[in-house]
């Protein structure tokens, strides 16, 4: 989990947002999750008067949201990127893993 300190973990939130409203198109702020955060974030500061632990558990709670924004964003990347895409020959799905095939020497005796 992200250990922040609530102005960044609402900016790194708000970021996690960016990314989601870039796949669907509309402008973040319009979001009802961004109104959400905000309004949460505004309520729960900490004045001189008071130290409030409801501003200690909302952190944790939007730590904990961000924690999954940002594993279920590298998710999909990771299953778009290694998804399979029907059959694949042997030199694609060595080159998905990183390897490389060895080149077959030419000459008598191999088929070409």
């Amino acid at each position: 989990m992200v250990a922040l300190g609530p102005p960044r973990t609402l900016r790194a939130l708000l970021k996690e947002l960016r990314y989601l409203s870039a796949a669907t198109g509309r402008p973040y702020r319009d979001t009802a999750a961004y109104r959400y955060l905000v309004e949460a974030f505004r309520a729960h500061r900490v004045t001189s008067e008071k130290l409030c632990r409801a501003q200690h558990e909302l952190h944790f709670q939007a730590a904990t949201y961000l924690c999954l924004l940002q594993s279920t964003r590298n998710h999909v990347a990771l299953h778009q990127e290694f998804h399979s895409k029907g059959e694949r020959s042997v030199e694609e799905a060595a080159g998905a893993v990183g390897l490389k095939l060895p080149q077959q020497p030419g000459g008598k005796g191999w088929e070409s």
